[in-house]
């Protein structure tokens, strides 16, 4: 099985900031420009409830998530 992993597009990225207030310890914003940045690309099993929320409240639609199958599919 492949890791799940997170994917985010900086040129997408409008700066918001939804995502690093709804899963900070897996996303955060740069202090120079206030664009996502990701801290985690293949977010821990504990955070991917936050992961897939932030993911659906961003409003440019700058990050992905890429769900790893569960075994045997």
């Amino acid at each position: 099985m492949s890791a799940s992993r997170l994917d985010a597009d900086r040129e997408r990225c409008i700066g918001a900031g939804m995502c690093a207030m709804t899963a900070p310890e897996v996303f955060d914003q740069d202090p120079d420009d206030g664009l996502v940045l990701l801290l985690h690309a293949e977010p821990p099993a504990a955070h991917r409830a936050a992961v897939r929320m932030a993911v659906d409240v961003c409003p440019s639609g700058a990050i992905r998530f890429h769900e790893a199958a569960p075994d045997g599919f």
